[in-house]
């Protein structure tokens, strides 16, 4: 008999396996639009069916969808990585421990602002871009500890833009890490150089 910490290893395996697929699906679609239908729906049925999901068992009685704004060609972006200082910082979750991420560049998103661009210094690498705007926290807004945009290591990976070495930043991706529906998760949360001082109404939003 499979033990339950092996059932849900094997469980967290096979979501992450579904959004690596999605986001591949994702960078070969010819639009973005029709890509971003694609994630809602993956998304809303991975949340809503899988054993691995972050919705309690109170939040899966009666789920219709998670809250995804329709698609807003404007907060899409193909921006180039810039210089920045050095930073680090250091995040403190609840199954993987001590997390450490370094800053690595940083972008610039027209009438919008600025957000870092963090890589993971832990085994296996990757790319992390969360983002927390002005509505975070707010009723009707976005979850309060924000958003992420990127998270190339668990597959959240939009590619890159049509001219070389450019970032694809798509706002209308934007989810909620899995503390924004279970405590029980403890998850890296937008540091200062990922606020911004707009509201962002686009991808998805806060409640169940």
């Amino acid at each position: 008999m499979t033990s339950r910490a092996a059932r849900t290893a094997l469980d967290v395996a096979d979501w992450r396996r579904r959004v690596f697929a999605l986001y591949a699906a994702i960078r070969e679609a010819d639009d973005p639009e029709d890509a971003h239908e694609l994630w809602r729906i993956e998304r809303d049925a991975l949340f809503a069916e899988h054993p691995a999901t972050p919705l309690l068992p109170e939040q899966r009685a009666g789920f219709e969808g998670l809250p995804i704004a329709p698609y807003d060609a404007a907060w899409r972006f193909e921006v180039t990585l810039l210089d920045a200082d050095e930073a680090s910082f250091v995040a403190t979750t609840g199954t993987d421990g001590d997390v450490g991420f370094e800053r690595i560049g940083r972008v610039e998103l027209p009438d919008t602002g600025s957000l870092d661009v963090w890589r993971l210094t832990s085994y296996g690498g990757g790319l992390f871009v969360p983002v927390r705007d002005a509505s975070a926290g707010r009723p009707g807004g976005t979850y309060g500890g924000g958003r992420y945009l990127l998270d190339t290591i668990k597959g959240a990976d939009l590619g890159t833009g049509s001219a070389p070495d450019t970032l694809v930043i798509d706002f209308n991706f934007a989810y909620n890490p899995s503390c924004a529906y279970d405590p029980a998760w403890a998850c890296p949360l937008a540091p200062v150089g990922n606020v911004l001082p707009v509201t962002v109404p686009v991808g998805e939003l806060y409640g169940v």
